[in-house]
């Protein structure tokens, strides 16, 4: 007998527990107390929207020798932007680009991000010599 009015007691609380654990009020936070606050841009190089990869990839490297890393990295992306515009057939559409240009631009925009300057320089410089970055040669 005793077991059976054991049994009833726990039958008869779960579904009050649940009713009691769903009206609890939520101890989780608003979400505008978790997302993180919204990223500021990269300032800019101080270049023209149209100029040549090469013109961004030389602005890099002045903004590095400057100490202005974000501006760098944005030079560097922008570079990576206008070298990235291509057409090719839908069935290639998701094969990156495997252009030795971009690989530079790429190894040097993680250099930076890394915190390995020195080797962000000289690949920015490998890259300005590259005859497809367009523009004149320094």
């Amino acid at each position: 007998m005793l077991r059976v009015g054991l049994l009833a007691a726990v039958i008869f609380a779960t579904p009050a527990l649940a009713l009691a654990q769903t009206q609890a009020p939520s101890q989780t936070p608003a979400p505008s107390q978790t997302e993180p606050p919204p990223l500021t841009p990269l300032p800019a190089p101080p270049l023209d929207d149209n100029a040549p990869p090469r013109a961004f990839i030389i602005a890099a490297q002045h903004s590095l020798a400057a100490g202005r890393d974000g501006e760098a990295e944005e030079a560097i992306e922008r570079a990576e932007s206008r070298l990235l515009t291509r057409s090719v057939k839908p069935s290639l559409a998701r094969r990156p680009d495997q252009k030795p240009l971009i690989q530079q631009l790429g190894e040097a925009r993680r250099a930076l991000a890394a915190g390995d300057r020195l080797r962000a320089v000289g690949l920015l410089e490998a890259a300005a010599k590259n005859p497809e970055a367009g523009g004149k040669a320094q």
